[in-house]
């Protein structure tokens, strides 16, 4: 069992390695292990960094998976989530536009190609898909795939099991839906919507046979258990890839400004994500470039995946910078090779 503690000795360092060997050989952490991950003192970092890297690397090597994301459909959203610029409650000055055409959409898919993304996530902003939106879905996504071999992971809302099929049919990987908090903290950030129907959509993604793309927002005014909760959610929903978002207070948005982040803490969350789902693919999604700012490489140590690029509607740090950072940790962007070593570790830690 692992709770905080005053020690910065070896006493402590083999704790998280005995942690993390437990989490190699089945052990699923409980509640209590994981508050002590993010109420660690700071001076158990690099012990805790140290250890979660080894359950990292045997799962996925030295490969990093990079995403693009694409805003095919900006601002115009009818519900009240408090923390997003495109929602009818936010006042902040972004772009406003309906379903980008065709040529838009392959351009995005292009330029996925060329920064070496895996995957071309297509995100609209909406309660759900209309069917016009739909249909250009099932229109573009064999494209796509065909011009540019893209995995594509659709984003668009909530979802009924008749919309998750006919994305399964025409070539859709994944569908993105974050939980982005836990159920009881849920109705402090949007009223228009429930957590419910959030799990629904994902629960119709997975029985149409897509995998799940599914995480949250860090820093929404959440308590530790809050964290824990939804992060044992994801772990329960056996989500396959699982963005850790850290609050962007935009203004113009109700959380405009709120700043409740430090470096250290978003690493430790991160630590507690990967020792939860060790098997999962976590990506370091919005927001890193504020909240872990100049620890941003260590995060690479828990995480196996970056968007590359811009957000929604704020900036990214310049892909230059990710292909850099990348490179120095002696990491290598892949498109195929982790899943290989993903299942191989699987293999063993079955038969362990």
């Amino acid at each position: 069992m692992i709770q905080a503690s005053p020690s910065n000795d070896t006493t402590s360092a083999s704790a998280w390695h005995e942690l993390a060997e437990r989490v190699l050989t089945g052990h699923k952490l409980t509640h209590e292990e994981a508050l002590g991950i993010l109420r660690s003192n700071d001076d158990e970092l690099p012990d805790l960094l140290a250890a979660t890297h080894r359950v990292r690397r045997r799962y996925f090597g030295n490969t990093v998976q990079l995403y693009f994301l694409m805003n095919a459909k900006s601002g115009l959203c009818p519900e009240d989530c408090n923390y997003c610029s495109q929602s009818k409650i936010s006042d902040a000055e972004i772009p406003r536009y309906n379903l980008l055409n065709r040529e838009k959409l392959l351009d995005g898919a292009r330029v996925a190609y060329e920064r070496g993304s895996k995957t071309y996530c297509i995100v609209i902003s909406a309660r759900g898909p209309n069917e016009s939106e739909i249909n250009a879905v099932e229109r573009m996504v064999p494209e796509i795939k065909e011009k540019f071999g893209l995995n594509i992971c659709a984003c668009l809302g909530l979802l009924t099991p008749e919309q998750a099929q006919r994305l399964k049919a025409c070539g859709v990987a994944k569908v993105n839906h974050n939980l982005n908090t836990s159920e009881e903290h849920y109705g402090t950030i949007c009223s228009t919507h429930s957590y419910q129907d959030r799990v629904d959509t994902l629960k119709a993604v997975r029985e149409a046979g897509m995998e799940l793309c599914s995480g949250g927002i860090i820093g929404m005014g959440e308590a530790d258990d809050d964290v824990v909760r939804m992060c044992f959610s994801l772990r329960d929903l056996a989500v396959e890839s699982i963005p850790v978002n850290f609050l962007n207070p935009i203004d113009g948005t109700p959380l405009a400004g709120k700043q409740d982040l430090n470096p250290r803490y978003c690493l430790k969350v991160l630590c507690l994500f990967r020792l939860a789902n060790p098997t999962s693919e976590i990506r370091i999604a919005g927001g890193r470039e504020i909240h872990l700012r100049s620890l941003q490489p260590l995060g690479m140590y828990a995480a196996n995946s970056l968007f590359v690029g811009d957000y929604l509607t704020t900036k990214g740090q310049p892909p230059e910078a990710d292909y850099r950072m990348i490179e120095d940790m002696g990491f290598t962007v892949t498109k195929g090779e982790e899943t290989a070593i993903r299942l191989r570790a699987m293999e063993q830690a079955a038969t362990a």
